[in-house]
C-alpha cells in the first residue's frame, strides 16, 4: 500500500478503535468489566485505575465484585464509582465492593440504542473527514508532484478504504444494538 494511503488508514482505524472502546462503557444489561475502565482511584495521590488496584471478577450475569489488594482502599474505590457516570450504588461487605446491575427497561434499552447509533454516526463523520483532508491532500499532489491519473488512483484507493470502515462501523453499531436490545 502506498505510504501517503497508509496514514489516512491508520488515522480511520484509530477513530475505529475509539469508537469500539467507547462501545465497551456502554453496558447491555449484564455485568461487563469495560464499564470500569474509565474510572480511577485515588491511590496515595495518584489517580489509578480500578483494575490495578483490585481484583475485579463477575460471579453472576448481572454482578462485578472487585476485591482490593488493600482493605484501605475500599472507601476510595466506593467514592469513585459513586463519582462516575455509571449510575450504580456500589456495596461492601468489608471485604469487597460489589456492583449489582439492574435489568434495563426498555425504554432504558432504547435510549442506549439511539446513543449507540449517534456515536456510530459520529465515528463515520470522522471517518469521512479523514477521506476529505486526504482528497485534498491529493488534489495539491495532482498540481506538481503526481500525475493526475496517479492522484485520482489514491483517491480511488482511499475512498474504498473510507467504504470498508464505515461498513465495519455500520457492523459495530449493528452488532451493539442487537447486544443492547436483547433482553
Amino acid at each position: 500500500m502506498d505510504e501517503r494511503l497508509q496514514v489516512y488508514e491508520s488515522k480511520m482505524k484509530k477513530t475505529y478503535e475509539h469508537l469500539e472502546s467507547d462501545y465497551a462503557g456502554i453496558r447491555a444489561g449484564r455485568a461487563n468489566p469495560h464499564v470500569l475502565d474509565k474510572i480511577k482511584v485515588n491511590y496515595y495521590g495518584t489517580p489509578t485505575p480500578i483494575q490495578q488496584v483490585g481484583n475485579i471478577t463477575i460471579p453472576e450475569a448481572r454482578l462485578i465484585q472487585i476485591a482490593p489488594w488493600e482493605k484501605s482502599l475500599i472507601k476510595d474505590i466506593e467514592k469513585a464509582i459513586l463519582a462516575s457516570d455509571i449510575g450504580i450504588n456500589p456495596s461492601n461487605d468489608g471485604n469487597s465492593i460489589r456492583l449489582v446491575f439492574p435489568e434495563l427497561t426498555e425504554e432504558r434499552r432504547k435510549e442506549l440504542v439511539k446513543e449507540v447509533r449517534k456515536k456510530g454516526e459520529e465515528g463515520k463523520v470522522a471517518i469521512r473527514n479523514i477521506r476529505r483532508d486526504g482528497n485534498e491532500a491529493f488534489k495539491k499532489l495532482s498540481k506538481g508532484e503526481v500525475s493526475e491519473d496517479e492522484a485520482r488512483q489514491l483517491e480511488e484507493s482511499l475512498q474504498k478504504m473510507t467504504d470498508k470502515f464505515i461498513k465495519d462501523v455500520d457492523k459495530l453499531v449493528e452488532d451493539k444494538s442487537k447486544d443492547i436490545l436483547t433482553v
